[in-house]
């Protein structure tokens, strides 16, 4: 497999004016005398002195996507993935927080993998009750849907191939979401996936996750995958859950309460297990129908 010296640095940037041009100075540097390499930032709507200072950079491989309003994460990303000349793809988020010479780490495994993952650690990544609560949630539902454990699921830090990419474009979604989205796709798909460790800073500026909003958005994309991809997972799930909630409810019942209503509820809730698998047995006769169309 030829090793290619060309790379494609993405960097989305939302009123980052604080953090972006040493963001951009600490790609430079990485990547001078190392790749040819241009860096495309991704201005998606800042209200601040962002884009004047982008502007202001000395670095001759800069190219500026501006967009006049913001358009959200994802979709600065995907354009930005759009008009990269070389298929070797990085991106990095432009408020600090992500050690840039790190780059240079994740591409020793290029091109033998498809994407090379930066794992977050250290106190900051793990810092705010909710963002770990949640973290642990998709941790455990991704793993759940691909079979496997994921040692990050949305990390901001990757390389990948843009020719890959490219054949799920269909799928770009606008949000923070889109790297969860990139990850779903590279695992179901059965593309090689490397993750390697770094150091999660804590970021320049104020942070523009919406934590409940890309919470249920993800949670979203997490739903639609498992059901295109392994339907009967997602059903069989269902089932499952619905059961147990039925035998919790009838111990409870029948230890505490004792009222005939909830025995006939637990046991509806119980008996639902099959019927719900049944119709994961169809969805799933249902898409390996529709993949043999696809493949004539």
């Amino acid at each position: 497999m030829v090793k290619e010296s060309t790379i494609s640095v993405i960097v989305p940037v939302y009123n980052e004016e604080s953090a972006i041009l040493q963001t951009l100075d600490d790609v430079n540097k990485t990547l001078e005398d190392f790749l040819q390499n241009e860096i495309i930032v991704v201005n998606d709507g800042s209200t601040d002195t962002t884009l004047d200072k982008v502007r202001e950079s000395n670095i001759k491989n800069l190219r500026i996507i501006n967009h006049i309003e913001n358009l959200g994460y994802g979709r600065s990303l995907s354009d930005g993935i759009m008009v990269a000349k070389y298929n070797c793809i990085a991106i990095i988020d432009g408020d600090g927080s992500y050690p840039a010479e790190m780059i240079k780490h994740l591409y020793d495994y290029y091109p033998q993998y498809d994407m090379i993952v930066g794992a977050r650690k250290g106190k900051e990544y793990k810092r705010g009750i909710f963002k770990r609560l949640s973290r642990i949630l998709f941790s455990y539902s991704v793993a759940y849907v691909i079979g496997k454990k994921v040692p990050d699921v949305n990390s901001g830090l990757r390389i990948f191939k843009k020719d890959v990419v490219m054949r799920f474009q269909h799928s770009f979604c606008t949000g923070f979401s889109f790297t969860t989205v990139l990850t779903l796709f590279f695992f179901l798909n059965h593309y090689y996936v490397k993750y390697v460790p770094i150091d999660y800073a804590k970021r320049k500026g104020k942070s523009k996750v919406s934590h409940f909003k890309d919470t249920l958005r993800s949670t979203q994309i997490i739903a639609e995958a498992v059901l295109y991809y392994n339907p009967l997972k997602l059903f069989l799930l269902l089932a499952a859950l619905s059961s147990i909630f039925g035998i919790i409810l009838e111990i409870v019942n029948y230890s505490i309460f004792r009222i005939d209503f909830l025995s006939i509820l637990s046991a509806i809730f119980i008996a639902s297990f099959f019927p719900i698998f049944g119709l994961g047995l169809i969805a799933n006769q249902i898409k390996q129908v529709y993949k043999s169309n696809k493949m004539e």
